[in-house]
């Protein structure tokens, strides 16, 4: 679809009244529409970085194109102020045979609303809500640039027949499935947006119970896994119980008929000379003691204490490296 009509722009103190035909896609507002300058008989297309050959218009507003934002009232004022700084047409030079009026590529169905026959005025759309302008007193377009003095022409009287002023049931009757399309097309990209972000968090949310429900099984797992050790520990501990129950009775059975010396020594001679070491060792741990005492107290003087104790940590030292070479013998871990 395709709406064609006049944007009034200001351009050095006077009104003109730019020719231009926008073109709708179907995937209008969600594309741009596609914008052309529909010069008449009597004017030229002034091409510039905003307007090509063609007449197609080019600005910022249509390649950033953000819809709900971007509606096409704006863009009409943009095309306002663009065009008042720099006009997409002129005026033809009186002595240039004109030419017939630029038709912008497209379908031939072009909503084009009627103005008066009198002058080129600007058509009515339903979806423009702009008024279009009268001319002004001189009724041209800026001029051609270029050297010399030029005088504008008089006032042009636009080709074609008069249009009948109403609006057809038929232009209606399109314009409000044009218009309900979209709404309908726009509430319904609401609804799957909405509906896309209730799946996403749903899967989110299954994703997260997923692995919540891997985590309690490894848990389970993990925790039947400990229940089973521990009723073996708890066998093995009642086992050892009825041992040492079973090896305390037949001790206090025998307890009258073991002499003491033969319950304490060991049996072994590597044992009983550890034993034996052990106990050496110790004794002359106690004869270092008591001789400080002893020195102390005034009992024995220096002289004495160092003698006896020179010769006791001499043969204490003797006596720790055949107990350690011993208990390396017997498998034993080291005292020192």
């Amino acid at each position: 679809m395709s709406l064609a009509g006049t944007v009034p722009v200001n351009y050095r103190g006077n009104t003109y009244n730019i020719p231009i035909c926008v073109w709708l896609l179907d995937t209008y507002p969600y594309n741009p529409p596609i914008c052309f300058v529909r010069p008449t008989s009597t004017m030229m297309i002034k091409t510039g970085k905003h307007v090509d050959a063609n007449g197609k218009v080019y600005l910022p507003y249509l390649h950033k194109w953000k819809p709900p934002q971007s509606d096409l009232l704006n863009l009409i004022q943009v095309m306002v102020l663009v065009f008042g700084e720099e006009p997409p047409v002129f005026s033809r030079p009186a002595t240039q045979t004109p030419y017939p009026a630029f038709q912008t590529a497209g379908p031939t169905s072009t909503v084009f609303m009627p103005g008066p026959s009198a002058a080129y005025g600007p058509p009515r759309s339903p979806n423009l809500s702009f008024q279009g302008y009268p001319y002004p007193a001189t009724g041209t377009y800026p001029a051609s640039p270029g050297p010399g003095h030029f005088t504008p022409p008089a006032p042009t009287v636009a080709a074609g027949p008069g249009r009948d002023a109403t609006i057809g049931e038929d232009t209606i009757r399109a314009s409000l499935v044009s218009a309900v399309s979209d709404k309908l097309r726009w509430r319904m990209k609401e609804e799957m947006d909405c509906a896309q972000a209730e799946l996403d968090a749903l899967k989110k949310t299954e994703e997260d119970l997923k692995r919540g429900h891997q985590k309690l099984e490894d848990m389970i797992t993990r925790i039947g896994q400990e229940m089973t050790d521990v009723d073996r520990n708890i066998e093995l501990l009642e086992q050892k119980d009825d041992e040492m129950k079973a090896t305390l009775e037949k001790m206090d059975n025998q307890s009258e008929k073991n002499d003491i010396d033969d319950v304490i020594v060991p049996t072994a001679p590597l044992y009983r000379q550890i034993l034996n070491l052990y106990a050496e060792e110790n004794a002359i741990e106690d004869t270092i003691f008591y001789l400080g005492e002893a020195l102390r107290r005034g009992v024995i003087d220096l002289e004495v204490f160092l003698k006896h104790v020179r010769i006791l940590s001499r043969k204490q030292f003797q006596l720790r490296a055949l107990m350690q070479k011993a208990r390396k013998t017997a498998g034993l871990s080291e005292l020192y």
